[in-house]
């Protein structure tokens, strides 16, 4: 998931971006609000953003006219207002103008990433926690999975990738698309990191859990989840 964080305050900004990235986020960082407008606008229609974090006292563009002109081009993403204006006039204009959520500063990090996964269920239409599929459990919250009730550890850009995969059981997620939210801006990546990461997660899981389609990119097959399926070592396909 990729989050686009809005900040000025260096030290802060780079508290969350931290914050973030430890839970299995992919952070881009912008430090005003005019830019913050441009990359939401460029982002309308490629929906590669899946959450702004946002502060609103910010240079060349206030957050609350940011989050006005978002919203009056049609942007959808939802947007987590970070402020120091804690009067509930101003995070009742906050909301008014279409933030999704409010918090105020100073906060704990811990309650800024729960807000997070809260608003990045909602956007996706569920309710519950955890993700689950066939015998594949992940919980997002503390970073665990389960398969078939054992615990498996992962690193967090391999939980990523699988909690990419896992909110859209059974439909093809493209290449380009797996990578834009996998990594971000200012992130050096090697051009065959993404198949690293399939690879490891095939090692730990069943192999053809996660099938590759050629040219396009990746999905999670279900059958094989539900244990409906016989699985072949390696090449990421269902056995005939």
């Amino acid at each position: 998931m990729r989050v686009l964080l809005v900040e000025d305050d260096v030290s802060l900004g780079e508290g969350i971006r931290t914050a973030l990235r430890r839970a299995a986020y992919s952070v881009d960082w912008l430090h005003d609000g005019a830019s913050a407008l441009n990359a939401i606008r460029d982002d309308i229609e490629r929906s590669e953003i899946d959450l702004v974090v946002l502060d609103l006292g910010l240079p060349r563009m206030d957050g609350i006219e940011v989050i006005r002109a978002a919203r009056r081009h049609g942007a959808s993403v939802p947007i987590l207002v970070l402020s120091a204006r804690e009067r509930a006039a101003d995070r009742t204009l906050g909301l008014d103008v279409g933030a999704d959520d409010y918090l105020g500063k100073p906060f704990d990090t811990h309650e800024l990433i729960a807000r997070v996964r809260a608003l990045l269920r909602r956007s996706q239409g569920r309710a519950n926690p955890t993700l689950r599929c066939g015998a594949l459990e992940l919980d997002p919250a503390n970073l665990a999975l389960r398969w078939q009730g054992r615990n498996i550890d992962l690193p967090r850009r391999e939980f990523a990738l699988l909690r990419m995969l896992m909110e859209s059981p059974g439909r093809v997620v493209s290449r380009e698309s797996v990578q834009q939210r996998l990594y971000g801006w200012d992130e050096d990546v090697a051009s065959n990191a993404l198949d690293v990461h399939i690879h490891h997660l095939r090692r730990k899981l069943p192999p053809a859990l996660i099938r590759t389609v050629r040219g396009v990119g990746y999905s999670l097959d279900e059958r094989i989840a539900a244990g409906q399926a016989e699985t072949s070592a390696g090449d990421g396909r269902a056995a005939p």
